[in-house]
């Protein structure tokens, strides 16, 4: 273990802490911040959130992108896009950040929990159709759950750590039986599956711009989509529904105020003109952890086959949980940041009434999975 700890401070150089994924700001962020302050345009409109929208759409190669205040809430009005509404089923996974099962509970869903593959950590195609053809049917009114009356709304597949989950088979199954696919990319901007970005393959995307992304507005996300009524949909519903009016108030549906400020979209921008260089930071830093690992009993984490990983947040596989605990101890100890995956969803108490299958690589993965020291500096 002490090997362990020598090798992280070795890489990342002599300091008190050794957090796990720290901001770099190295490029036009604070000029475009400078300049949002000299504007005034501070708010929810201004050129920055316009410019942001349009470079992520051509990154992802989506036909809108809308900027929103959180990764979370992004998500929340994914699902409703979709036609998420009270008492649906939302097929998703149980090992991910709790962000994801929120956003199916804020509409008053109901997440079904469904295994993950071991080596994406991500859902599994496999799971999903041993559900489906066990539990639902089509019928006029789309899929449906047999044995709970409910209809299954939606499948949300999450790309854990910004590995790719295998998302072409997941769509092609959902389109089978007549399911849309919200993506939740929250980890995963700079990954692709093939020549395609995650966020892109579903019905709509989200992605996550918090403190510890890849790029970060301190926080924020983003709604992507290749439909552009989805897209306006968004947009519209996320700025309080308001009609476009040069000097009135009407608003002729339920809507949010979510729409992220200009001074962050500002901080993004500047974070987006440099993601390739934190790409290729992380990677060079995922070869050498790779070989240095190759060295331990322990398994570094690595993209699988067709699939290009950002490597948002490097872990590695422990022996057991004996291994993993004693791990996170000694790292932590000596203020090398490391967390263990995150706990299963059904074990928090306000979903321990789901559905769920058996879970059997969720929690192998939640017994032996350690996030390691992951900043592209």
């Amino acid at each position: 273990m002490q090997n362990i700890v020598e090798y992280i401070q070795e890489e990342f150089g002599t300091r008190e802490f050794i957090p796990l994924h720290a901001p770099v700001f190295s490029g036009n962020e604070a000029q475009y911040v400078q300049e949002t302050l000299r504007s005034t345009m501070v708010s929810s409109v201004g050129k920055f959130v316009d410019q942001f929208e349009v470079a992520l759409a051509q990154y992802t190669q989506s036909a809108k992108a809308v900027a929103v205040v959180n990764g979370t809430s992004g998500l929340q009005v994914a699902l409703q896009l979709v036609g998420v509404k009270t008492n649906d089923e939302v097929l998703t996974q149980a090992l991910t950040f709790v962000a994801t099962a929120n956003a199916i509970a804020y509409l008053n869903a109901r997440p079904v929990f469904l295994d993950v593959d071991r080596d994406t950590m991500g859902l599994s195609p496999n799971a999903v159709q041993d559900f489906l053809e066990q539990n639902a049917e089509i019928r006029e009114q789309g899929c449906f759950n047999k044995k709970t009356g409910r209809r299954i709304a939606a499948c949300v597949p999450m790309h854990t750590f910004g590995f790719p989950v295998r998302i072409a088979e997941l769509v092609k199954l959902c389109d089978q039986w007549h399911i849309p696919l919200v993506e939740d990319a929250a980890e995963s901007l700079g990954s692709f599956m093939g020549s395609k970005s995650t966020g892109s393959f579903g019905a709509v995307g989200v992605f996550s711009f918090n403190g510890n992304k890849i790029i970060t507005a301190g926080g924020g996300g983003a709604i992507v989509t290749s439909s552009i009524q989805l897209g306006e949909k968004a947009k519209y519903i996320t700025t309080t529904a308001k009609v476009p009016h040069a000097y009135e108030y009407v608003h002729d549906e339920l809507g949010y105020n979510l729409r992220m400020p200009n001074l962050n979209a500002a901080l993004l921008l500047g974070q987006m003109e440099q993601l390739d260089y934190f790409l290729q930071r992380k990677r060079a830093l995922a070869q050498r952890y790779a070989q240095f690992f190759a060295t331990t009993s322990m398994r570094f984490r690595m993209e699988i086959e067709g699939s290009t990983a950002n490597y948002w947040l490097m872990c590695v596989e422990t022996e057991n949980k004996e291994q993993r605990d004693a791990l996170l101890q000694q790292t932590n100890a000596q203020k090398v940041m490391t967390r263990p995956i995150w706990q299963l969803m059904y074990r928090l108490p306000m979903y321990q009434h789901c559905w769920r299958d058996a879970q059997i690589n969720a929690e192998f993965l939640e017994e032996r999975i350690v996030n390691i020291p992951s900043s592209a500096l």
